[in-house]
């Protein structure tokens, strides 16, 4: 058998690590253009009156006001309606149908149901929730169209069925790692099963639950398609606004049967439908930066929730 020859091994293993470093390099490199470019160009123009303020000029001035507190109306209402769903089923899948059939039948939804194209759960949401369930709540209280139309509270909805397979998955993985002997001791002291998950297994996965749904909030308020669909309006003055009085009180709220702004739709807006993209160029930027600095804020909680329940827990999940 001939020798290897030498030095060959060297520097084909030089060569190996040569390449995958220029690779790593290169897509580094990429990643700095494209996020200085963002943050060069999106913060000349942040300011309290860009970030206040409408849109105005056939969106090729003005601001981004009404489209952030759209986001985050969107995003409050989506969570309020996802989050008790999602770590509900996870409970129900953890503690009482972890042997059963319909825990692999849910999984298996779940997987289905994420990977379903956004697009289709936008037109989901519009056959869905206006042309069935508005309009059949119009039909039964006699309310015209209130329901049955476009509107935030759909948008909402449609978002909160996108980022339940989200939810249900961490929250049922944050469950699952909490000890079994944990459960058991209790159990063996006299504890019910609801007592149980309420005071045992809950506060222990609390945070992989909140992480869960942090990173629900980061990947509804990123999404574009669906709230496209359900009464995303172009351009508007302001947040739509409604007056709730309770026992006498008038309380201001948003209101959930109009029309709002949303983040990435304003931002597909000033890209395609500005009277003058130039113009409308330094808005765009700053549009994507807000945006990016709200999705990383929130993706730095879900770390630090993650980190403090691998710590609380010992697990490696």
């Amino acid at each position: 058998m001939k020798e290897p020859v030498k030095g060959f091994g060297l520097t084909a293993d030089f060569l190996f690590t040569l390449l995958l470093r220029s690779i790593f390099y290169a897509v580094l490199l990429v990643f700095f253009v494209i996020a200085g470019k963002i943050i060069y160009t999106g913060s000349a123009v942040i300011s309290a009156e860009f970030l206040t303020g409408a849109p105005a000029e056939a969106l090729s001035a003005g601001g981004i006001g009404p489209a952030i507190g759209g986001t985050f109306a969107v995003a409050i209402l989506m969570i309020l309606m996802a989050a008790p769903l999602g770590v509900g089923a996870a409970v129900y899948l953890s503690e009482y149908a972890r042997n059963s059939i319909w825990y692999s039948v849910v999984r298996a939804s779940v997987n289905v149901l994420a990977s379903i194209p956004p697009v289709v759960l936008g037109l989901f949401g519009v056959s869905f929730f206006i042309l069935t369930v508005g309009k059949g709540i119009d039909t039964v209280l006699e309310t015209g169209t209130l329901f049955g139309q476009p509107a935030l509270l759909w948008a909402a909805a449609t978002l909160a069925v996108l980022v339940l397979p989200i939810i249900i998955t961490t929250s049922l993985d944050a469950l699952q790692s909490v000890n079994d002997v944990h459960r058991t001791t209790a159990i063996a002291l006299g504890a019910t099963r609801r007592q149980v998950i309420r005071s045992v297994v809950l506060p222990q996965a609390g945070s992989g639950i909140i992480t869960g749904i942090l990173l629900a909030i980061s990947r509804g308020i990123g999404e574009t398609a669906p709230v496209l669909f359900l009464g995303c309006a172009f351009s508007l003055p302001a947040l739509p606004s409604a007056q709730l009085t309770l026992f006498g009180l008038p309380i201001p709220m948003v209101n959930p049967f109009d029309s709002f702004m949303f983040l990435t739709v304003h931002l597909y807006t000033l890209m395609t439908q500005s009277a003058n993209p130039l113009a409308a160029l330094p808005a765009q930027y700053g549009t994507m930066l807000v945006l990016i600095i709200i999705t990383v804020s929130l993706n730095i909680l879900a770390v630090v929730f993650r980190t403090r329940f691998r710590r609380i827990t010992g697990s490696n999940r």
